[in-house]
Formats: C-alpha cells, sequence, structure tokens
C-alpha cells in the first residue's frame, strides 16, 4: 500500500510540474512577443517623426498598390468619379527589425498602435473629396516583419476628377486618371514605386453597371512634381480605361428617335388632300424628336465641341423637319391644282353660257384639264419620290454615323 501512494503521489508530482512548465512556457512566448513591441514602439531612440532613411541621407523606396473595391459612379457634369480602394503600401523601416518571434512570421498592430509608426504622407492629387472607413473600427492594417519591412493598408473611399473628353458619348471610352503622390516628402526623402506585378488590382464584380474596366491600365512610374521653391516630389500616375456600356443608350435614345424618324414617312403614303393628318403627324414626330432631344443632353455639360449625340439628335430632327417640308411642298401644288380647278370650273360655268351663243370652248377645256393632270401626277410624284430618297438618306446616315463613332472612334 505504502509503494502504490508513492507511485500515485510521483506520477502527481510530475503532471503537476508539466503543467506548470507549460504555462510558464506559454506566459515567457506571450511576454517576447509583448517585449518586442515595447522594444520597438516604446523605445526612447524611435522616433516616428523622422523617416527611417532620415540619419543615412537617402530617400525611402515606398511600393504602392492599389486595390479597387468598387466603382461607384461616374459623373459627366462634374467631370468626376467615386470609388472605394485599399491603398496597400509598403517600406522598410531598419529601426524595426527584431529577433523572429517563434511560431510567428510578422507581427499585426492594433489600430491604435499604427499611430507609433512611421507612415508615408501619400495623397491623391486629383481628389475632390475622400473619407475613411472607421465602422466598427478604424479600417487601417499594419504588419511588421522581422527584417524591417512594414506593410501598411488603410480602406478609403474618395472621389477624383477625371478629365473627359465626350467627343463620341455615348459611344465613348473615357481615361481618368489616379495620381498618387507625397505631400511633404521631397525626393529626397521618399520615393514611390508601383507594384512590380500588379499596381493596380480591381474586383470586377463591383463595376458600374454603365461602363466596362480594361485591364490596360497605363502606369507612370518616372512621374516627378516639381514646386519650385518647395521642391520636387515623387509621384505615380495612372490612366483607367473605362468603355461605356452602351446598351441603355441604344434602347432608350437611339432606337426610339430611330422609330419616331420612320414614324414621319408615313406621311408620304397618305392623301395629300388629307391635310389634318400629314401636318398632325409632321408636327407631332417634330415635337417629339426636340424633347427626346433635349432629354438627352439635359444630363451633359455645356462643352464647346460637338458630341456624337448632338449629331445624330440634330440630324434626326433635320430629316422628321424634311419630312414636314416636303408636305408644304406638295400642299403648295394641291393649292395650285385647286385654283386651277376653281379657274377651269369658272371658265366651264362661262363656256356653257357662251355655248349657247358661239359655240363649245373646246380648246380651253383640254388646257385646262391638262394643267390639272400635271400638278396632281407632280404631287404624286413627289411623294413617290419621298418614299425612297428618305429612307435612302437616313440608311446611309446610320452607315456612316455608326462606322466613324464605333470603329474609328475620335474619343
Amino acid at each position: 500500500m505504502h509503494g502504490l501512494r508513492h507511485i500515485v503521489t510521483y506520477v502527481l508530482v510530475i503532471v503537476t510540474l508539466s503543467v506548470f512548465v507549460k504555462g510558464d512556457d506559454l506566459e515567457g512566448s506571450n511576454r517576447t512577443r509583448q517585449g518586442v513591441l515595447r522594444e520597438l514602439l516604446n523605445d526612447s531612440s524611435y522616433d516616428s517623426s523622422l523617416s527611417p532613411e532620415f540619419e543615412d541621407d537617402i530617400p525611402t523606396n515606398v511600393t504602392i498598390q492599389v486595390f479597387i473595391m468598387s466603382i461607384d459612379s461616374l459623373n459627366e457634369v462634374s467631370m468626376d468619379y467615386s470609388m472605394t480602394i485599399f491603398l496597400r503600401q509598403k517600406w522598410v523601416d531598419k529601426r524595426l527589425m527584431y529577433e523572429q518571434v517563434p511560431g510567428m512570421n510578422m507581427l499585426e498592430l492594433d489600430s491604435r498602435m499604427i499611430e507609433k509608426v512611421w507612415v508615408p504622407d501619400t495623397i491623391f492629387s486629383n481628389e475632390k473629396k475622400a473619407s475613411f472607413h472607421d465602422v466598427t473600427v478604424p479600417n487601417r492594417l499594419m504588419q511588421l516583419y522581422p527584417n524591417g519591412t512594414v506593410f501598411y493598408s488603410v480602406r478609403i473611399s474618395m472621389t477624383l476628377s477625371c478629365d473627359m473628353k465626350l467627343a463620341s458619348y455615348p459611344l465613348d471610352s473615357q481615361h481618368c486618371l489616379l495620381a498618387i503622390e507625397s505631400y511633404s516628402y521631397s525626393i529626397e526623402n521618399v520615393v514611390f514605386r508601383w507594384h512590380s506585378t500588379k499596381p493596380i488590382r480591381m474586383m470586377s464584380d463591383r463595376l458600374l453597371p454603365q461602363f466596362f474596366f480594361s485591364d490596360e491600365v497605363t502606369y507612370d512610374s518616372e512621374c516627378l512634381r516639381d514646386y519650385g521653391e518647395s521642391g520636387k516630389f515623387s509621384c505615380l500616375e495612372a490612366n483607367l480605361h473605362l468603355t461605356r456600356n452602351n446598351g441603355y443608350y441604344i434602347a432608350q435614345i437611339f432606337i426610339p428617335s430611330i422609330l419616331i424618324v420612320m414614324l414621319s414617312w408615313v406621311s408620304f403614303w397618305v392623301d395629300a388632300e388629307a391635310t389634318p393628318a400629314r401636318v398632325s403627324l409632321g408636327v407631332l414626330t417634330v415635337l417629339t424628336i426636340t424633347t427626346q432631344s433635349s432629354g438627352a443632353r439635359s444630363q451633359l455639360p455645356r462643352v464647346s465641341y460637338i458630341k456624337a449625340i448632338d449629331v445624330w439628335m440634330s440630324t434626326c430632327l433635320m430629316f422628321v423637319f424634311a419630312s414636314l417640308l416636303e408636305y408644304a411642298y406638295i400642299n403648295v401644288l394641291t393649292r395650285k391644282r385647286r385654283s386651277k380647278l376653281m379657274t377651269a370650273l369658272q371658265i366651264g360655268s362661262d363656256g356653257m353660257l357662251s355655248a349657247a351663243v358661239k359655240g363649245p370652248p373646246v380648246e380651253n377645256d383640254r388646257k385646262t384639264s391638262t394643267v390639272l393632270y400635271d400638278h396632281s401626277n407632280k404631287a404624286r410624284m413627289v411623294d413617290k419620290a419621298s418614299r425612297v430618297i428618305f429612307p435612302a438618306s437616313f440608311g446611309l446616315f446610320n452607315l456612316a454615323f455608326w462606322v466613324y463613332y464605333v470603329v474609328y472612334n475620335p474619343s
């Protein structure tokens, strides 16, 4: 019994010691991580107000990558676009080098600890307004690696200016600038570089419904801002290629205007004597195309050059107005025919009276009939010619318009 008690006691002691040892190891591990952070950030020798290479008199290379979460809007009137991004920056700060903590490749900093680390003063030079996200906590991330590499990411929503060229609107494509630079650190302290593999990434399922994003982004990594006495500052530029989706405009503008123009041609098949019908049809199509033109242009800025939508709506208005003028000419011929008919009736009544005295005026009746037939036939011929000329001319215009603005695309 005594031997059994000694064995049980020995086992309990071993188990208890092993638990204490494990607890001490975990505690020591935690103290090691906390100690690294205290050593790096609470040490009086680290000054977050100075750039990493300030004492060495060489610039700090900052690598930048932009991850576009969504492009929210593109406004032609104010010439700007809005989007939400993750701005990712990476640089080396030798003052933050440390021995690697067992089981951990890097140290992740809380948003409250980030304030103690130097970060570049990166700005977007074509930004109109912007905001950081802080729900439920500030959307910032920082990772410290043993070799002193710092990775910093922040979520931003902003509106940037975009110098749009609307000569081909709405068959256009836009190149919107994304300009990044340092605000207070000249090239002697900070130099920006694009990410080596893919500087700009985008979530393809969160794009504007009116635009397609092209992967053909144009980068400028040799950008340099010279502000005279203030010095020269490093900058980066990228042009985002956005091609407008034409489906909405084809369904809401082009097809309805084509149908209105075709409706104006119906008057060519209406009898020339039906004045109320032909006048009402002509005036209705002119007013409709004018209203549609005003609506299509209401959301556009007042630029000094002619846009594709201006060419299209003006030509459609010209065609429906020409249809109305065609009937005006037909009406002139009809009125001449009526005038000749009244004259013929007058001559006929006088002829009946003179026939009782002198005999029938046969020659005058033949001339009057010939004149009446000529005017009536000419009016019909104008209508028949218009049935061919108007559709053919409009078809040629469509061919030239779509080839020029879609294939050539002056924008």
